[in-house]
C-alpha cells in the first residue's frame, strides 16, 4: 500500500507527514524517558517499525475488494 493514496488531497497529505514527525518525537521523547538512552532508542525503533508495519497491512478505500497482503 502505498504512502499516500490518489484521493488524498495536498493539505491531506502534508498533515499526515505532520502528523507523523509529531507522533514520532512523542513516541521518542517518552521511549527515552522511560528506558533511558540505549533502551529507548532501542524501543523506539522496535515501535517505528510495528506502526510502520501495522500501517503496511491496513486496508484503504483504494484496495480491491478481498484483497489479503
Amino acid at each position: 500500500m502505498p504512502y499516500f493514496t490518489a484521493s488524498q488531497t495536498q493539505s491531506d497529505r502534508t498533515s499526515k507527514v505532520l502528523a507523523d514527525i509529531f507522533c514520532a518525537l512523542l513516541l521518542g521523547t517518552f521511549s527515552l524517558v522511560f528506558f533511558g538512552l540505549v533502551g529507548g532508542l532501542i524501543a523506539f525503533v522496535l515501535l517505528e517499525a510495528c506502526l510502520l508495519a501495522l500501517d503496511w497491512v491496513m486496508p484503504d478505500g483504494d484496495d480491491a475488494a478481498g484483497v489479503v497482503r
